[in-house]
């Protein structure tokens, strides 16, 4: 917390606070609720190392590339997964530590996702969403989770 808001840790606060860090490719279980998240380090200068996760709940994946550049460790976070909720920030300019859509659209095969929602978008990519072919996230968005076919 106090890498990426100075100063959080000395707040007082209304409710308890509990912190869990979590390492490259190491499952932790959180209980009761039995909900389990894998971390892949990925690409991006945090400060601290950046994460995407992969969280499986009720029989559900959702996996989060979080802000990285594009890195293999993308492919086995959201091999599988209900949903994978991307980073696309421009459509194809490289941008150190960020997705681009280009490349998305390239791997996207790799992935193997049933399902990619956009999100982290430019102010381009926000003003031609409808051109992009794919699903775009937006602020107070509810997703269904359809459940896999046996």
């Amino acid at each position: 917390m106090e890498v990426l808001f100075p100063g959080s840790t000395q707040v007082r606060r209304r409710f308890a606070l509990h912190f869990d860090e979590l390492a490259d490719q190491q499952p932790r279980q959180f209980e009761p609720a039995g909900l389990v998240v894998v971390p892949y380090e990925v690409v991006h200068a945090s400060g601290a190392p950046a994460l995407a996760l992969r969280v499986a709940w009720q029989g559900h994946t959702i996996a989060y590339t979080g802000d990285t550049e594009w890195t293999e460790a993308l492919v086995e976070a959201a091999h599988g997964a209900d949903l994978l909720i991307a980073e696309g920030y421009t459509y194809q300019r490289k941008i150190r530590f960020h997705l681009d859509v280009a490349t998305l659209q390239q791997q996207s095969g790799r992935l193997g996702a049933r399902r990619i929602v956009l999100t982290h978008l430019s102010p381009d990519l926000l003003s031609r969403v409808d051109e992009l072919g794919w699903e775009t996230a937006s602020d107070g968005m509810t997703l269904q989770l359809k459940t896999a076919e046996p």
